[in-house]
């Protein structure tokens, strides 16, 4: 396992983060998601990511099963807050000071731990003022609950207005998590410089598209049973803009390319992702262990300038680059 720092801090984080969105609680059995957890930590992975809201709360305690009896000082332990937990009331999303406080002591119960390495702000929330919020994350940085604070698909501007209020308060937003793959590059015109700027880095999600860039989904074929495309439960819903035939064959031009590195595509995704000096690590998902261990298999992938042009030109106009996609929601979820 290869480490990056993340953003100006001291933290170190292994280059392939195990996330369990759409997994743990959900798509995956138990048996199923403790035994990947398990590949992930054999295969070096430190660094292990999740959210009060995948599976509503489930996800996070399957994980802190998961993770019973190992180190907790070699681990770096991620989680979320801003989606709709418990009943779903009036009060259970966004990151007003209520809801901050209440889910952070939730997560670490789910977790069984005292703390957790990272928490992020899983959306940026337009409905409470920003200072309030940069406030409740101060204050459990100083309760000891957090060791780092990021967030998650914020803006540039966003960005800049939560780190000087941060600074203001005496700690420092780390990390951004965006979606970014070689398909989905909207983070690459405004979020990137500042994040630079602002000493930020990425910890990027869907680096294979939700498994579009392995090559699995043909055009013209059906989805292969038990796949994403098939998951009735969200999974299917996520992956749903990337399932036309247009962009299908343009992933499969990529095929190739890999063939010619020996790399699977799912490798050939992931090192596109960590060829970016920015990105501190990609988060890889897995219904299997095997699926882990061939995904660490992309560090030290190394991709020149001929096969980043290939693939720029197999994928063409299926990539997105609008910057606007990088947005929080109008409005907080109810």
């Amino acid at each position: 396992m290869e480490f990056r720092y993340l953003g100006a801090s001291g933290l170190k984080v292994s280059q392939i983060t195990y996330g369990n969105w759409l997994t743990h609680g959900s798509q995956v059995e138990n048996d199923a998601a403790l035994a990947a957890v398990r590949a992930a930590l054999d295969a070096g992975i430190t660094t292990f990511d999740t959210a009060d809201v995948y599976a509503n709360g489930a996800a996070e305690t399957v994980l802190g099963e998961a993770l019973t009896g190992q180190r907790r000082a070699s681990l770096e332990i991620l989680t979320k807050v801003y989606w709709p937990t418990g009943p779903k009331g009036h009060n259970d999303s966004g990151l007003s000071r209520k809801h901050i406080m209440e889910s952070i002591d939730a997560s670490l119960t789910r977790l069984r731990t005292d703390y957790v390495d990272l928490y992020q702000a899983h959306r940026f929330d337009v409905e409470t003022p920003l200072e309030e919020t940069m406030q409740a994350f101060a204050d459990v940085v100083r309760a000891g609950k957090a060791l780092y604070i990021g967030v998650s698909e914020w803006t540039a501007d966003q960005l800049r207005a939560g780190q000087a209020l941060a600074t203001q308060l005496g700690y420092r937003i780390v990390s951004n998590q965006p979606q970014y793959s070689a398909l989905y590059r909207v983070i690459e015109e405004q979020v990137v410089p500042a994040s630079v700027e602002l000493g930020v880095s990425q910890i990027v999600f869907s680096p294979v598209a939700q498994g579009i860039l392995t090559g699995k989904y043909k055009p013209g074929a059906a989805p292969p049973a038990g796949s994403r495309a098939t998951d009735e439960k969200g999974g299917a819903n996520m992956i749903g803009r990337w399932m036309n035939d247009t962009v299908l064959t343009r992933v499969q031009q990529l095929e190739p390319v890999a063939a010619e590195l020996g790399v699977t595509m799912a490798q050939l995704a992931l090192a596109w992702v960590l060829r970016n000096e920015n990105v501190a690590s990609a988060i890889i998902g897995a219904s299997r262990p095997e699926q882990v261990t061939d995904n660490v298999r992309a560090l030290g992938v190394t991709l020149d300038d001929d096969v980043l042009k290939r693939i720029d030109e197999a994928l063409g106009d299926a990539v997105l680059r609008d910057a606007a996609l990088t947005q929080s929601p109008p409005r907080r979820p109810s």
